[in-house]
């Protein structure tokens, strides 16, 4: 009778970001106008994108996926009035080094 295999766990699973997202990122001075001018990591310009797309009331009210945008991100998302926020992430990675 052949022996049972044993599922393997993965030697180590991190838990958490990845060092590539906590890496303190400067944002151009377009995409600074919206957050701020300080480097920080990806993670926390998402949340600062979210909290000025939420407190200007910038999400779509039918299509919650959707972003219209405003002048100020209008610069940073490339002249489009509106964007997915999938699109979002890509669009807004260009403003950082």
């Amino acid at each position: 009778m052949p022996a049972k295999k044993t599922a393997k766990k993965k030697a180590g699973k991190r838990r958490g970001p990845s060092a590539a997202f906590m890496k303190p990122m400067q944002p151009s001075e377009t995409l600074s106008e919206v957050i701020g001018s300080r480097a920080m990591p990806r993670t926390e310009v998402t949340k600062k994108l979210w909290a000025y797309i939420k407190k200007n009331k910038l999400q779509d009210k039918n299509k919650r996926t959707m972003i219209n945008a405003d002048e100020k991100l209008r610069a940073v998302f490339g002249g489009k009035r509106q964007v997915s926020m999938f699109e979002m992430t890509k669009l807004v990675s260009k403003h950082l080094k």
